[in-house]
């Protein structure tokens, strides 16, 4: 009976020391590139030195420190926009349960979550948090932390999106000190992703007033940076934690650099443009190609002092188009659309207005080598297709490459060519 009771002891132990079961990272439908032994990933200098000054701009103006909050407008750099929307990869500021690598089309990596877990029947998830996660006012990250600031973000006073983006979540159960479950509505294939975005704030940011009252007080979380300095509508100005507690995390190794980020606020595109010029900022992505042509030139640029470069990627671009409302009578018939895209001279087009620099969209997901579609059909997709009600319609497009009006090479001859197969397919749609 003794050496029974050990071996349930031992195993009792084993279990809760460390849960086996628990993953580091998860991937949206894959295997996760980096895996648990990584150290860093593979686009960062782990041994980048720390220190300097990084000034960058931003357009129009600013209102509030709070980004979470519908009314107002929070700064550059906090990773949110005024709608409570995720629009930048890295908030400064806050740091989530798990976040993502660039490398790859969705997974996620551990951060304030050591680990996490998916209910087999994928109807929840637990987090477990790292002991060593601290707020910048040296206070741990526990999971009740993590509760209050999922509650506050779906409460009214914050932004409706976050209520529609996790809408899905039923329950959410702290488990223990440093672990927490969320419970599912029902399955959703992403919804394990998206909730491991939950950023996590301090209950003592705001001094207890209504959240949505919380306008001018700097942010008491526990990402990389905090507040420095503040001119609201203007420039504010975020200094690096000296004791960042996740500086050597593998999800972070390498990364956020920079003793001092600041951000300068311009009312038009060529103030920013200009103030580049002049060496008032350190960088600035552009993103119109006119711009890129026709404007960033000069002695500075010639003497190699300011750098322009185009960095390539291979991750989603998303996608341009016109889109047709199929509700309307009018654009029911294919051959309506088709004659609509055929009259659409896109090569003169991209020759006289985008410098020869488009690309016709080819997918959802155009750019990206792991999520475009492949020119054919797999099997799998083939099946999905013969469950429609017209899968005529569709199997001629999906054996090959997309159909697409042939190229006009910017010629009349061309585009005659084309008005004149769109003529004919009208007629035939009842058009005359």
């Amino acid at each position: 009976m003794r050496c029974w009771l050990l071996c349930v002891s031992m195993l009792s132990a084993a279990l809760l020391s460390g849960p086996a079961w628990a993953v580091h990272a998860m991937g949206m439908g894959y295997e996760p590139k980096y895996g648990p032994t990584f150290r860093h990933f593979d686009y960062v200098n782990p041994d980048a030195p720390k220190g300097g000054t990084l000034t960058l701009s931003a357009s129009g103006s600013f209102d509030k420190l709070n980004p979470f909050t519908l009314k107002g407008r929070p700064p550059a750099g906090m990773g949110y926009s005024s709608n409570g929307f995720v629009f930048a990869e890295y908030g400064l500021l806050f740091d989530s349960l798990m976040t993502h690598s660039e490398d790859e089309p969705f997974s996620n990596y551990g951060l304030l979550a050591e680990d996490a877990v998916l209910a087999p029947d994928r109807l929840s998830i637990t987090f477990r948090l790292n002991p060593k996660a601290r707020f910048s006012d040296g206070t741990p990250v526990l999971a009740k932390d993590v509760k209050y600031s999922f509650d506050t973000l779906m409460g009214k006073q914050a932004s409706p999106t976050f209520r529609s983006y996790w809408a899905d979540i039923k329950e959410v159960v702290v488990t223990g000190e440093r672990s927490i479950r969320f419970d599912f509505k029902r399955r959703n294939a992403e919804l394990h992703m998206i909730i491991g975005q939950l950023p996590v704030f301090s209950p003592a940011w705001g001094g207890g007033k209504p959240f949505d009252e919380v306008v001018s007080e700097p942010p008491i979380a526990s990402g990389p940076y905090v507040v420095d300095k503040v001119d609201f509508g203007k420039s504010i100005s975020y200094k690096r934690r000296a004791d960042y507690w996740a500086t050597d995390l593998p999800a972070r190794k390498g990364m956020f650099n920079f003793g001092q980020v600041n951000y300068q606020y311009f009312k038009d595109r060529l103030g920013e443009e200009e103030s580049l010029k002049t060496g008032a900022l350190d960088s600035l992505e552009e993103s119109s190609i006119s711009a890129w042509v026709r404007r960033y030139k000069g002695k500075r640029f010639d003497s190699g002092e300011i750098v322009k470069d185009e960095i390539s990627h291979r991750r989603f671009t998303g996608m341009q188009g016109i889109a047709m409302n199929l509700r309307q009578p009018r654009f029911q018939d294919v051959r309506v659309r088709q004659a609509l895209a055929l009259s659409f001279d896109f090569d003169w087009l991209n020759q006289h207005l985008f410098y020869g620099r488009r690309a016709r969209t080819q997918s959802y997901f155009q750019n990206s080598d792991d999520l475009m579609a492949q020119p054919a059909a797999s099997p799998e997709e083939l099946k999905l297709i013969d469950q429609l009600k017209n899968k005529e319609r569709y199997l001629a497009h999906v054996q090959g490459p997309l159909p697409r009006p042939a190229s006009t090479g910017d010629t009349a001859e061309g585009l005659r060519r084309d008005l004149v197969q769109a003529q004919k397919l009208l007629r035939e749609a009842g058009w005359t």
